[in-house]
């Protein structure tokens, strides 16, 4: 057994946050790493939280504990605090993280901004396409380009999805434009749809002037929301992840497998073994608020997670008169800080309620040998910037660390969480140096203002001045941080995608339409559009059967009964398919058997 002497001389810190000796963590903090974990994976800031010290919380966030750390569990501390219920520690944690995610967000940019100045100009497009393998989900995903243009250190990216709002896919026209000097940097936001621009200025010092904690505050609602909603982690286990050529031709004379990807030859991977785990807890809902998800829990949640596992509290452990909420088995010290004591499934703060959901994803990866791009000395900064606003470029960051094959990935697809996929997609590298959009292929040659790539190499791609300039009758408002700093946790985000996917099926239909909708065609050969008349009739009549309900029952039943014949019907589609593959195989196998035999 660890002797407490043991644990003050090794864990003194933690020791005085467990028995919340907030002035003794104050006084001794400077002598110790605020970042050491303890025996069980716990920073001091994640044990505070975990047990609900108050006190010792605030004494360790005013001296910049990491609000961002992950315990050994992969939650983090924000996670942790609303697990706990308590609005006045979660109101803390949320304003400390916003406070340090707005000094942090655009810290390294004028770093990376003086790291592609020293590569060639270029302009590129990036395609993105959300897609599932339900049709009717599929159909109604949105796609949209990204524009980029560099030139020096300076950078314009344009878009026109823009983010999830009020539970919809929000749409606008928007252009980012990082401009760097050697000493600093500006940002700027120009919003095309309202004319109006926002500029900030920043220096590489780490604080920005003008802001204070103070001034960062969390409404009540965003800590309501917070606590009567599940907390919900979705991440890619990549651990056995594994890159295979595609092979083409017929069986026994197969080659490896390339595509022609915006006129260049790619060779084809398949990514396999790639895991999309998505996490929820309820142990800090009250019943009420437990009953209504579950009610509101969609049918994609419901019927998509491969692997479903359910965690519940352990009630056989016994409940001394020292147990408390935070500390429901009565652990004591000695055996927390000990770690060669096995604590079981115990542990401090509330007992987990744990859903655990796992889909493999197996994806396709074209890469090109020849690109003209380079793809870690110019494509990664960009996808290092944008991913500061954006949790799909921050997606593709991550899946682009792994150490794929040689080559430019001219196209490639991640997950974005267990229903949605994105293929992002390279092309038109340098075929555009204003602002005026490339014209097709076809056509691009008879236009004057488009700067194609230079043949002989010794003449440069440059982009015109014009694209970095600001239009002359926007209006300029003062600095605002408002998407690059204070946009969705990428956790949030996909679980706002989720409610944003049910919402476009819902809002599909006609307003005021109460018969039959028409499902879009989303298939062409016979077979598949006889599938297609059987969904559609299945669907119709779903609704006129229950027309004699609600208003509203009726609206969230035809969701429901539609999506659940497309996926029947997916699954009935994916199975004759399988079917048709292996009978072309067996064909083919007696076929070539037959030609040996004859010779």
């Amino acid at each position: 057994m660890c002797s407490l002497e043991d644990i003050k001389n090794k864990y003194k810190l933690h020791l005085f946050v467990w028995h919340n000796q907030y002035r003794e963590v104050e006084r001794e903090l400077k002598q110790y790493d605020i970042e050491a974990v303890d025996p069980r994976g716990r920073t001091p800031l994640h044990l505070a939280v975990s047990l609900g010290h108050l006190e010792c919380v605030e004494v360790l966030l005013r001296n910049n504990a990491s609000v961002t750390t992950e315990n050994v569990k992969g939650w983090t501390v924000l996670q942790e605090a609303v697990s706990t219920g308590d609005p006045e520690l979660l109101e803390k944690i949320l304003q400390y993280r916003d406070y340090n995610r707005i000094n942090s967000q655009l810290n390294g940019v004028p770093e990376l901004l003086n790291k592609i100045q020293k590569t060639s100009d270029f302009y590129v497009e990036m395609k993105w396409e959300f897609t599932s393998w339900i049709p009717l989900v599929s159909k109604m995903c949105p796609s949209d380009v990204y524009r980029v243009w560099k030139s020096g250190a300076n950078l314009r990216v344009d878009t026109t999805l823009l983010n999830f709002e009020n539970m919809k896919w929000e749409r606008g026209r928007r252009s980012y434009m990082f401009k760097g000097k050697p000493d600093w940097a500006e940002f700027i936001e120009v919003d095309h749809d309202n004319q109006v621009v926002d500029c900030e200025h920043f220096e590489l010092s780490q604080q920005q002037q003008g802001l204070t904690l103070s001034s960062i505050r969390p409404t009540k609602d965003q800590v309501a929301n917070r606590l009567t909603s599940p907390i919900i982690s979705t991440y890619l286990d990549t651990k056995d992840i594994s890159f295979e050529r595609n092979k083409s031709g017929f069986w026994g004379w197969r080659t490896d497998k390339t595509d022609v990807v915006q006129e260049y030859e790619a060779k084809v991977f398949t990514v396999s073994n790639v895991n999309v785990v998505t996490r929820s807890r309820t142990e800090h809902l009250t019943d009420e608020d437990k009953a209504k998800y579950k009610d509101d829990k969609n049918l994609l949640e419901s019927l998509l997670g491969k692997v479903e596992e359910h965690i519940t509290p352990q009630n056989g452990h016994l409940v001394t008169e020292t147990a408390t909420i935070n500390n429901p088995t009565s652990i004591m010290p000695e055996e927390y800080f000990n770690p060669e004591f096995d604590l079981g499934d115990r542990d401090i703060g509330r007992p987990m309620e744990l859903c655990i959901k796992l889909r493999k994803f197996k994806a396709t990866l074209w890469l090109c040998d020849d690109y003209p791009l380079s793809f870690a000395e110019q494509v990664i900064p960009i996808i290092d910037l944008m991913a500061r606003s954006s949790t799909h470029f921050a997606k593709l960051r991550d899946f682009i660390t792994l150490q794929l094959p040689p080559g430019f990935p001219v196209k490639i697809e991640i997950p974005l969480f267990y229903v949605l996929n994105a293929r992002i997609t390279f092309g038109n590298v340098n075929t555009c140096s204003t602002l005026k959009a490339p014209m097709p292929q076809a056509q691009q040659g008879s236009q004057s203002n488009l700067a194609m790539p230079a043949s002989n190499g010794d003449s440069m791609f440059e982009v015109d001045p014009s694209v970095f300039a600001i239009p002359e009758n926007y209006h300029i408002r003062g600095g605002s941080r408002r998407n690059m700093a204070l946009g969705a946790d990428g956790d949030e985000n996909d679980h706002l995608i989720q409610i944003a996917l049910q919402q476009s099926l819902l809002d599909s239909r006609p307003d005021g339409d109460e018969g039959a909708w028409e499902m879009p065609p989303i298939r062409t050969s016979q077979s598949e559009q006889n599938l297609d008349q059987d969904s559609e009739r299945a669907t119709n009549e779903s609704i006129i059967a229950g027309s004699h309900g609600s208003h509203s029952t009726d609206r969230y039943s035809s969701y429901s009964t539609q999506l659940q014949v497309a996926m029947e019907l997916s699954a009935k589609e994916l199975k004759e398919q399988e079917e048709r593959e292996r009978e072309e195989e067996a064909t083919l196998k007696r076929i070539l058997e037959l030609s040996l035999q004859e010779k």
